[in-house]
């Protein structure tokens, strides 16, 4: 029998981006998103860290939901911007702001900055929890530089905008499958899978 494991959000990008991960990386279950769960309600991300958010949200929805759940919770840290927009990513142009208006409003600010100094990482921390209240928390990066527009059709959020060392191409150029080989979300997972295997996997 295959194990159910929620994972801790409504976007469909990320559960579609997370299977093959979590695949690759030994770990098989059947993986839903909070779309199975509409009574549940949205945990609220007011942690300070990476960590602090990712882990929140799956000990919430493990206990809402009864069955092992994984969260992660990832953003663009620019060094030009003292690390931010960070845990702020997703609503840096407001709460409803919406990826092109984070884009639009993070390139604004580093419109003055010269490509040299556009260094930035994408970080992510993926979290497991348990109904029992068992936890595991690990980490993933990635380092880049931020272009000045944005190029490709693929992936979502700052992918666009976010060219990783040693290539030309931004994350959203990227084929998928080259992406969850080498990208901070899949650098977490992949770190969190022998938890995974070890508590949650029959």
């Amino acid at each position: 029998m295959v194990a159910r494991l929620v994972l801790a959000t409504r976007n469909p990008h990320k559960v579609v981006e997370l299977r093959p991960i979590l695949l690759s990386a030994g770990v098989t279950v059947e993986l839903v998103g909070m779309d199975q769960f509409p009574d549940v309600l949205d945990v609220v991300e007011d942690g300070l860290t990476f960590a602090a958010n990712a882990a929140k949200k799956a000990r919430e929805v493990a206990q809402a939901t009864g069955l092992p759940a994984v969260a992660d919770d990832s953003g663009l840290c620019v060094d030009a911007l003292n690390g931010m927009p960070g845990v702020f990513s997703a609503r840096w142009a407001g709460l409803h702001g919406g990826d092109r208006a984070n884009v639009e409003l993070l390139l604004a600010q580093l419109g003055d900055v010269a490509d040299a100094d556009r260094a930035a990482h994408f970080a992510c921390a993926a979290a497991l929890a348990l109904p029992s209240g068992d936890e595991r928390v690990a980490e993933g990066r990635i380092d880049g530089l931020v272009i000045r527009a944005p190029r490709g059709e693929g992936g979502f959020g700052y992918d666009p905008i976010f060219t990783p060392v040693g290539s030309s191409l931004t994350l959203a150029e990227i084929p998928a499958a080259e992406k969850n080989v080498i990208s901070h979300r899949s650098q977490a997972f992949r770190a969190l899978a022998p938890a995974l295997r070890d508590l949650v996997v029959p």
